[in-house]
């Protein structure tokens, strides 16, 4: 694999679980700051999208992402498609967190945290907001 820019490869030894290491693009809210990213391939992938979760210490303080590294991001969910790689989510997480104008959680974090399974893919995401 040759992670695009801002990408690094933590941990990618087998086609279950990779660990990505994600930079805040130049010039954004998140410049110098770096986040890890956990991929877990199911057995149906690509046909259905990986779990992708932030993890560690560092989760990214955005709208749009839980403070237990859920990330309410469509691609990932109900407009993923076979022909996306882990190199294009890297890319939309890029732009989504680049094109953020305000450090702040989402309005339901607390109660969603508090409620949510473990696995954001058995969240029904609401996609109404793509301003952030």
């Amino acid at each position: 694999m040759n992670p695009p820019a801002g990408v690094d490869i933590i941990d990618a030894n087998d086609f279950k679980v990779w660990k990505l290491g994600l930079a805040g693009a130049p010039a954004t809210l998140y410049e110098g700051e770096k986040f890890q990213l956990e991929f877990n391939f199911g057995p149906n992938y690509p046909l259905e999208s990986p779990q992708v979760l932030f993890v560690g210490d560092n989760v990214p303080i955005h709208p749009h992402i839980y403070s237990n590294g859920h990330i309410c991001l469509d691609v990932l969910y109900n407009h993923w498609s076979p022909v996306q790689t882990v190199a294009s989510i890297c890319l939309s997480l890029q732009s989504m967190l680049s094109s953020c104008t305000s450090k702040e959680r989402p309005p339901d974090n607390a109660t969603y945290v508090k409620t949510a399974r473990s696995n954001p893919k058995h969240t029904a995401w609401a996609f109404h907001d793509d301003t952030v």
